[in-house]
């Protein structure tokens, strides 16, 4: 029996014993699992904490409470590369699934390798001269696709139903100049990526007119094959337990599953929560987020597809290039003719379910410019709405619908900052993104000069109010917020004609 399936699981996250249901998610069993279960269905025990105390022990961090003083942003940032640090781990522990190699953790409640944050912490662990702990990291991720198939949300046992944006492809393109020239490297990359994209597009050969989606494919009007979020499991959150249970407590019983299984595909997205993934922009009850075609999520699958045929042409496998370049084409022009709105001048997600473009205009839709999946005339007219729209004091706002959701407005973030100035130099939009840089920057060290330390997310539209919104606070670290704003403070010291060279 899974743990999260178990009387006692399920005891103690109901019974409020922890104020985050991940901590007794994340605990470690001073046996195991099963003879805690076991122990508990035979004692029944009465006293619930003394029995946890018992038999569970719970993994420390101190590390970030121990922090010294900092006087800038960059000394914080090179300090807390060594602290986010984790070593290898031969064994799991708990729920915490073994990685062969080191890794970096985001900071906070948040213990554990987190599969799309990875590639945002990359591009400062590059920066700082660390590409050796960037190929560990893929290779962490090469050893996850090879032991499930694909990369987990995060190294946890309860993670392994679903994954998170794709960035395999976008670490081995960080890491291309260091080790193409290796014929070992590239096979074992090249296997990796392959094995990832059917992970995507399993269950190509079942869908149908009649039957449009199956697990994370769907198919479009046109016959074309795109995809979208999903999760194999129909069961509250582990790490959400008693939020997921209150969300579902007005539903009716036939309905809570299915709600459940679109709470957590838009735990796949990354962006838990948006109200991009509702029917109802105000109301997280109407989450339907496995009825969408998400523009992110294709661009990132259309870098997939463009990188196995990058790997394969180094390989001299020429005909298998071709045909994941013409799978790259196929998404690229269905991207354009279900998600691009002429009157918006704007990629929006596609509701497959009702055939039409959802009505949330997005920060996923900047991955179109970071793909290059748009073109000269959309990445124009995109520029546009960025500034006049999305442009706030601290950077970029997520979506235009204020909500209390983490992923809407007034909140940013640092991994949509990054695509949306790296797809804005790549159309040649420098002016614009120096200024989305430079407001984030001043952003950040407006904030840290206050806390002395690097956050998750910020407040964007109103400086110097914290971030809010989400099912928990806003954690400090935090390795995201660290490699973005680390590359920025390289790009925006050197001159802009070479900024291509350091995308």
């Amino acid at each position: 029996m899974k743990f999260e399936h178990s009387e006692l699981f399920i005891a103690v996250q109901r019974s409020n014993l922890f104020k985050d249901c991940k901590t007794f998610a994340d605990a470690i069993p001073k046996v195991s699992w099963q003879h805690a279960i076991e122990a508990f269905e035979h004692q029944k025990p009465t006293d619930l904490q003394q029995f946890v105390e018992n038999h569970f022990g719970f993994p420390q961090s101190p590390e970030l409470e121990e922090l010294p003083q900092f006087n800038t942003v960059k000394d914080y940032i090179s300090e807390l590369w060594t602290r986010l640090e984790r070593p290898q781990r031969t064994q799991g522990e708990g729920s915490l699934l073994p990685l062969p190699h080191p890794y970096i953790v985001p900071g906070g409640r948040f213990n554990e390798i987190y599969y799309w944050d990875s590639y945002f912490t990359a591009l400062g662990l590059m920066d700082a001269g660390r590409s050796e702990l960037v190929a560990a990291m893929l290779d962490n991720f090469i050893a996850l696709i090879n032991t499930f198939g694909h990369v987990p949300n995060g190294n946890r046992s309860y993670y392994l139903s679903r994954s998170q944006p794709p960035v395999t492809a976008l670490m081995v393109q960080l890491l291309w100049p260091v080790y193409s020239q290796d014929k070992t490297w590239l096979d074992k990359v090249t296997k990796a990526l392959v094995s990832e994209y059917q992970f995507w597009m399993n269950g190509s050969q079942e869908v149908s007119e009649l039957r449009p989606a199956v697990n994370r494919v769907v198919r479009m009007p046109s016959g074309t094959l795109l995809n979208r979020y999903w999760d194999d499991e129909t069961t509250p959150r582990p790490e959400s337990f008693r939020e997921d249970m209150e969300l579902a407590s007005g539903l009716p019983d036939e309905q809570k599953a299915e709600f459940f299984r679109e709470v957590r595909a838009a735990c796949e997205s990354g962006w838990d929560f948006s109200s991009r993934w509702f029917d109802d922009e105000h109301s997280l009850s109407t989450i339907a987020t496995t009825k969408r075609v998400p523009v992110d999520l294709n661009g990132l699958l259309y870098m997939l597809e463009k990188q196995i045929s990058h790997c394969l042409n180094a390989l001299h496998r020429h005909a298998e290039a071709i045909h994941f370049d013409e799978l790259a084409i196929q998404r690229a022009n269905a991207l354009q003719e279900f998600c691009w709105d002429a009157e918006q001048k704007w990629f929006m997600d596609f509701d497959f379910k009702n055939t039409r473009r959802t009505p949330v205009l997005s920060l996923a839709a900047v991955v179109m410019l970071f793909t290059e999946i748009a073109d000269e005339t959309q990445a124009h007219d995109m520029s546009l709405r960025i500034e006049r729209d999305f442009l706030k004091q601290g950077g970029l706002v997520t979506t235009l619908n204020r909500t209390h959701e983490q992923w809407d407005s007034p909140n940013g973030w640092a991994p949509l900052q990054w695509f949306a100035v790296s797809g804005l130099v790549r159309f040649g939009k420098v002016p614009l993104a120096r200024i989305v840089m430079h407001r984030w920057l001043s952003m950040i060290e407006l904030d840290f000069k206050r806390h002395g330390c690097l956050l998750e997310k910020y407040n964007v539209c109103e400086l110097g109010i914290r971030a809010s919104g989400g099912e928990y606070l806003v954690q400090q670290g935090f390795g995201w917020t660290n490699g973005v704003t680390q590359r920025f403070y390289r790009l925006s010291e050197s001159a802009s004609d070479t900024w291509l060279d350091k995308l």
